[in-house]
C-alpha cells in the first residue's frame, strides 16, 4: 500500500534525523517551557509575574529555565532601572515561531484528553 511506504520513508527520515531533532527538542518539550512561553507571548513579564501564572513551578525551576529558554534565543532578559531592580522577560521571534506548532499540541491534548484517561483506566484495571 502506497501509504504505508510513505509512512515507512517519513520513519526511516525521521530516525536519520534524530541526532539533530533530538537537542532542539530537549530544550522545549520538558515540563515548563510551552507554559513560560504561553504567558509571554501577549506581552513581557517579570520573573514574579511570571511565577504566579505558573501555579507549581519553584523559584529555582523557574529561573533555570528562564536561563536556558534565553541561552537558547526564545527570550531575552532586560534589566529595568527600578529601585528594587527588575527583570523583564520578553519573547523572541524564535520563541513566537513555536507559537502555531504550540497551539496545535494544547488543542490536540484537549481533544484527546478524555481518550487518554479512558486508556489509562483500561489499562489500570487489566494490570490490578
Amino acid at each position: 500500500m502506497a501509504g504505508d511506504t510513505d509512512l515507512a520513508a517519513l520513519s526511516c527520515q525521521a530516525m536519520i534525523d534524530v541526532p539533530r531533532i533530538r537537542p532542539v527538542l530537549d530544550k522545549i518539550a520538558d515540563k515548563w517551557t510551552i507554559m513560560i512561553l504561553t504567558v509571554l507571548c501577549p506581552q513581557p513579564a517579570r520573573f514574579n509575574e511570571i511565577k504566579r501564572r505558573l501555579d507549581g513551578i519553584t523559584h529555582k525551576s523557574l529561573a533555570d529555565a528562564l536561563k536556558r529558554l534565553e541561552r537558547h534565543g526564545l527570550v531575552t532578559r532586560a534589566v529595568l532601572p527600578t529601585s528594587p531592580v527588575g527583570v523583564e522577560y520578553t519573547i523572541t521571534p524564535l520563541g513566537h515561531s513555536l507559537r502555531t506548532p504550540f497551539e496545535a499540541l494544547c488543542a490536540w491534548a484537549l481533544e484527546q484528553e478524555d481518550a487518554f484517561a479512558a486508556a489509562a483506566l483500561a489499562y489500570d484495571r487489566a494490570q490490578g
